[in-house]
């Protein structure tokens, strides 16, 4: 597990690095706003843990831009604000969870701990090939940021597809996925499928091997 860590006093910052790292994790220090920001474009982080107060770049600004390109990393202020308002600014702006200084060591390990799991969860539930994505929960699919309108058959075509992205699933596999014990099926009706989601999400998103079955293809 990887965390950024943007805080710009050395002997705070030196101390959560080094309990982090005894916890197992590897933590990359930052100490300004702008640097914080070229970490992230350059390394996914599984936690971010965020001072307010940054020199060049506030925390604020930075979690702003964070949110703006669409990155749902779990963000934690650390930051000795601790007035109701701050706390709730902090939340609104997309924070995760607000820690207020001095905390102790263990607590922010909790706090990691809590927003990992919760993260895990959430992945789990939207499932990602390339530029598109399908949310198991919300029952939506996008790609590259753009709804795509599905049929309920094609949905649950394309999520079997999509959970094993690289392995070959069998028609068979597919007809189980979308028709109930002794239902009729049509001879063509998974390639009508097959050929109506290449239609909406691209002609080599899903590919054909002759003879096996179907797996999520090149996205173009």
């Amino acid at each position: 597990m990887r965390i950024l860590l943007a805080e710009d006093d050395r002997s705070q910052a030196e101390s959560i690095q080094s309990w982090l790292e005894l916890d197992g994790y590897q933590v990359d220090w930052v100490e300004r706003g702008d640097y914080a920001l070229t970490a992230i474009e350059q390394h996914d982080y599984d936690c971010i843990l965020l001072d307010r107060g940054l020199p060049q770049l506030a925390g604020e600004k930075v979690l702003t831009t964070i949110r703006h390109k669409q990155k749902n990393v779990p963000v934690i202020f650390i930051t000795a604000r601790d007035s109701i308002h701050d706390r709730v600014e902090g939340l609104d702006l997309g924070a995760n969870d607000y820690l207020v200084k001095p905390f102790s060591l263990e607590e922010l390990s909790a706090r990691i701990r809590a927003q990992l799991r919760k993260q895990t969860l959430s992945q789990q539930s939207v499932l990602t090939w390339g530029n598109l994505q399908l949310d198991t929960q919300a029952k939506v699919v996008s790609c590259a940021g753009k709804s795509i309108e599905l049929t309920a058959k094609e949905f649950q075509i394309l999520r079997k597809l999509m959970v094993h992205p690289e392995h070959i699933i069998t028609r068979d596999q597919l007809e189980e996925a979308l028709y109930a014990w002794g239902e009729e099926i049509e001879s063509n009706a998974i390639e009508v499928f097959i050929y109506q989601l290449r239609k909406k999400i691209g002609s080599s998103s899903i590919k054909t091997i002759r003879g096996l079955g179907y797996r999520m293809g090149d996205l173009k």
